[in-house]
């Protein structure tokens, strides 16, 4: 069943639970039109989240070569946002356990599975690793996101800046 903004914002914000430093990882391709969502969401991020305790990551198509400054912040959390064909509405977003990701050979634009990169950090980082997939309309060549995936990824951008500011707040009234 495809995920609505309210449920993937409630997955987010059960995710986020308990966590210490977040890392926001953006993936896609800039000339692949909506599988840039994961980097334009990362950029609508930038200057409105804690950076002492949130890293933002725009990774574009080799999050692989971004592992040791992640592994060097040491995230208790690491989201990485992409675009993903799963079959549902332009825009619809999926908050997925890397492990449930497909093995299958499929598109990407990614030189390392996103799979392997996730297993990698949860093993090396000790961290939490969630996968927040985007369903593409358009992903031929070209610039820009189609109005469905623009509108999704500003939602998915204000719910992590509500999420991250209250888990902040709420840490911060608890060392005070």
């Amino acid at each position: 069943m495809p995920q609505t903004k309210c449920n993937v914002a409630k997955q987010l914000s059960s995710w986020l639970r308990g966590a210490g430093r977040v890392v926001v990882v953006g993936v896609g391709n800039p000339i692949r039109m909506d599988d840039f969502v994961g980097v334009k969401i990362v950029q609508n991020l930038r200057g409105r989240v804690d950076a002492g305790n949130v890293m933002l990551v725009d990774a574009e198509t080799v999050p692989e070569n971004h592992l040791q400054l992640i592994l060097e912040f040491k995230p208790t959390h690491v989201l990485i946002v992409d675009a993903a064909k799963m079959g549902m509405e332009a825009g619809e977003s999926r908050l997925v356990d890397p492990s449930q990701a497909s093995d299958k050979p499929t598109y990407s634009t990614h030189m390392l599975p996103l799979r392997l990169f996730c297993e990698y950090l949860a093993k090396e980082a000790h961290a939490k690793v969630a996968l927040l997939l985007i369903e593409p309309e358009l992903t031929d060549f070209g610039e820009g996101l189609t109005p469905e995936v623009e509108a999704a990824a500003e939602n998915i951008a204000n719910s992590l800046i509500r999420l991250l500011s209250a888990r902040g707040k709420r840490r911060s009234s608890k060392n005070f």
